[in-house]
């Protein structure tokens, strides 16, 4: 950890202990930013490491879901996204309770999840930063659940090693061993892999929200940030354009297509995140 970070407990539903950081003391103007992770991956993904929100005056929360990370497991069945919003709320009550608005910014999962939580009040937020989602609110086809038990099987059964046969199945093969290195890095952060497996299959059963027309009256500053299907086809570029067509105060941005995903850029996501933070409107709602 950083001289400027501190580490928190949180409690969930069910008295889960989400665990975290908080790093910064946040400079006036500038929006407090709470970072929410996807699937099997951990607090420290978001950003991939970097510290330039924090440098530029932001104070960050980070956090690791549950059954994610260093956070506690917890069934939570066929309320999944309710649950994680929960979370995520009681998280922003421990460490952000004196905080008018924070801006959310979270990957695929952790995107789901702020959405869940911003439908739930709008008011709670000054500003939404959409990184990789992956539904529209429909219910996926089998193909894409039999992909996840695959995964989920793998990890329960074989661990690391089990998961990863299963990843590399249909994988670019001009990115397969970056996402697998990514994938094995990732999966090492987390202390409890029978309760991650469980989470997959519940989080992949699960929407956010029922339908893109939910989105239309999200009347928030959002940020959706794609990524070019070569790369990340788990979080179509598709997905990500409806986003921002149908989010009333949405932009979309992107990299060039055969570049490293900008989801993946933890220093240029964090500056378009600050960028995104300086915004008039963002601004306006941060400071009350």
């Amino acid at each position: 950890m950083t001289e400027t970070e501190a580490e928190f407990e949180a409690f969930g539903p069910s008295g889960v202990v989400l665990r975290g950081t908080r790093e910064g003391e946040g400079e006036e103007q500038r929006a407090p930013v709470l970072l929410a992770h996807g699937l099997t991956a951990h607090r420290d993904l978001v950003v991939h490491g970097s510290r330039a929100l924090a440098r530029g005056g932001h104070a960050v929360i980070r956090y690791d879901a549950r059954a994610h990370g260093l956070s506690d497991a917890g069934a939570m069945g066929s309320r999944t996204y309710d649950v994680l919003g929960t979370d995520m709320e009681a998280v922003l009550s421990k460490t952000l309770a004196d905080v008018p608005r924070p801006v959310l910014a979270g990957h695929s999962m952790g995107a789901h999840t702020l959405l869940t939580l911003a439908l739930r009040d709008p008011e709670r937020v000054a500003g939404l930063v959409i990184i990789g989602p992956a539904t529209v609110g429909t219910p996926p086809g089998e193909e894409i659940l039999e992909q996840w038990d695959a995964l989920a099987d793998g990890l329960e059964r074989g661990g690391i090693d089990g998961f990863i046969a299963a990843y590399r199945e249909g994988l670019d093969p001009g990115w397969s061993e970056t996402l697998i290195r990514i994938a094995r890095d990732r999966l090492g952060r987390h202390r409890d892999l029978t309760a991650l497996s469980a989470t997959l299959r519940e989080v992949s059963r699960s929407l956010p929200f029922e339908g893109l027309a939910e989105l239309a009256g999200l009347d928030v500053p959002a940020l959706v940030i794609a990524s070019h299907d070569a790369a990340d086809p788990g979080h179509p570029y598709a997905v990500a354009e409806a986003y921002a067509q149908t989010l009333p105060q949405a932009r979309l941005i992107s990299e060039r297509e055969g570049e490293s995903p900008l989801a993946w850029q933890g220093g240029r996501l964090s500056r378009e995140i600050a960028s995104f933070c300086a915004e008039d409107g963002v601004r306006e709602r941060a400071t009350g």
